[in-house]
Parts: C-alpha cells; structure tokens; sequence
C-alpha cells in the first residue's frame, strides 16, 4: 500500500501529522493565544483540544489531506498570502505561482482560483505523499505538478519549470529556508520578475530573518519573536494590526497595496511603534 502521510505546522510552530484522512500526531507549541482564531473562533487557548479540532474541521470542509480535496476557493480571509496573490494574478501582474499543495508537493499555478484554493486555509506544509485524485484536478485546471510521482517539494525546481514555461512574472511562495536565498540568487532574464513571498515563519531565528527580509518581496509575521524584533528595529512597510504582513521590497509593497486597494482598505504604513495590545503570545 502507498503511503499516505501528511506532515504540517500550524497554529504557531505544532507539528501535526494527518494519515489517510486521520490525525496521528499533535505536537506542541509555546504559543498559547492567537488573535485571528479568537476573533474567528472564540478561542482563548490553542491546546491540543482545540488543534485536533481545527485540523478536522479542514479535513472534513474542504478534504485537506485527502483525495476530496477541494482546489478552488474564493478569498478565505480579507488579506493573505493566497489573496495576494490572486489579486494580482487577476489584475495581470503575476503570471503564475509556484506554491506548495498538500498531496502534490510543488505546483506551478495559473488560475486565481485554483491559487486561492491551494493556499488559502492551509499552514505550513512540511511534506506529503502523492494524492493522485488531487494531482488530477490540479492538472485539469491548468497546473503543473513538479514531480506527480513523489509529491516533492522544492521551489527553486518550480522556479525552473516556470521560467521553461516562459512566464515573466513569477511568485513562489515558500516556508523559511536557505533556499530562499537560492531562488533570489537563481539566474533569470532582464524581462523577468520572480516575487518570493514567505509564510509560516513562527521559530526563525534572527540571522534566517535578516536573510528572508534581503531576499524576499513579502514575509508574514506569524508568531515570530525574531520579525518582531527586526521590524521594530528596521521599521519596514506593513499592513495589519494583529498579524502584520511585512514588505521586504518596494515589490512587495507594491502588489500588497494592489489588494488592500481592491477591497478598499488603508494601504501599507510604517507607523511605528506598532501597536501590540493584542498581539499572538508568546512569540516564538
């Protein structure tokens, strides 16, 4: 029997691990409160109660980690990573994404929808196993999956394969990882753009954050005591109160103002000192 493991990081830094649509592991975090889930959810506290709970309601409303998986969606929250995105996707600014879907590893995307889809309620996927009914509706809309065989991760591959394709405005979006690097230093053509967006950066250590912020176009502020601290310090760009989503380029400013102006919000600031009244806790 092929396997089929699912490994992700949620709700700050807990590893969670779904296997034929079950959960088998929850693991632990630091991080206790979140302001999102308790203005969505009511909650107070992410114990593993309520992660148990969270991960099987996306198992069960949108088959996350299983073969009924749902690949479009419309926008899930008012600015995201996936919103981002698929604003500008829309409006013609970004050409295709290379993201990361649960069942097929590294995917390259040209539908709005199928981007919102794949990103829009997931956290950060660490590994998965091939989904063959996922990896077909995937291909049947459009998009490429790097390796169908081995559901493999790896951005920079992707990368490559959108370049081949002849995109000339390119986004990846990628956890935390010296291959953040690697992507921005990767040869590409005068005519080509690639904007790297990186999510799920709860646990980063101050120098990967120093590398993210010289690299990157966008990176999202999770948790991460080490962003906190390097944006109060370098005062960056920014959008958002609770969990701020932080420009790393005048790119990144650039399409994030794209969607704060498409659904009519205040653009990016840099107003400091932030306001930290209900901040996630404790940062990581």
């Amino acid at each position: 029997m092929v396997e089929d493991k699912h490994v992700i990081e949620t709700l700050g830094k807990v590893r969670v691990v779904i296997e034929n649509g079950e959960i088998t592991e929850v693991g632990e975090s630091d991080m206790k409160y979140c302001p999102m889930f308790h203005a969505m959810h009511k909650v107070d506290e992410l114990n593993e109660e309520f992660i148990r709970k969270n991960i099987n309601f996306r198992i069960k409303d949108f088959g996350m980690c299983t073969p009924e998986r749902i690949v479009e969606m419309d926008d899930a929250v008012t600015v995201g990573i996936s919103e981002i995105l698929k604003t500008n996707m829309e409006k013609g600014n970004i050409d295709c994404v290379v993201g990361a879907c649960d069942g097929a590893g590294t995917v390259i995307m040209t539908n709005p929808r199928i981007v919102q889809g794949v990103g829009g309620r997931v956290s950060g996927l660490v590994s998965t196993t091939p989904i063959p009914e996922v990896i077909k509706k995937l291909e049947d809309k459009g998009s490429t999956v790097l390796d169908p065989e081995t559901a493999e991760l790896d951005q920079l591959e992707g990368l490559k394969i959108a370049l081949d394709k002849g995109y000339k405005n390119i986004a990846v979006t990628i956890l935390p990882s010296p291959m953040v690097k690697e992507i921005r230093d990767y040869p590409i053509d005068d005519d080509v753009n690639v904007y790297i967006f990186v999510a799920h950066t709860t646990g980063a250590e101050m120098d990967e954050v120093k590398m993210l912020f010289d690299n990157a176009d966008i990176v999202t502020a999770c948790a991460s005591k080490a962003i906190d601290e390097y944006a109060d310090k370098y005062e960056p760009y920014y959008y958002g109160v609770k969990v701020p989503i932080f420009c790393a380029s005048e790119d990144g400013r650039r399409l994030l103002d794209v969607r704060l102006e498409h659904i009519g919000k205040p653009l990016t600031t840099n107003d400091y000192p932030r306001n930290k009244d209900d901040a996630p806790h404790k940062l990581i």
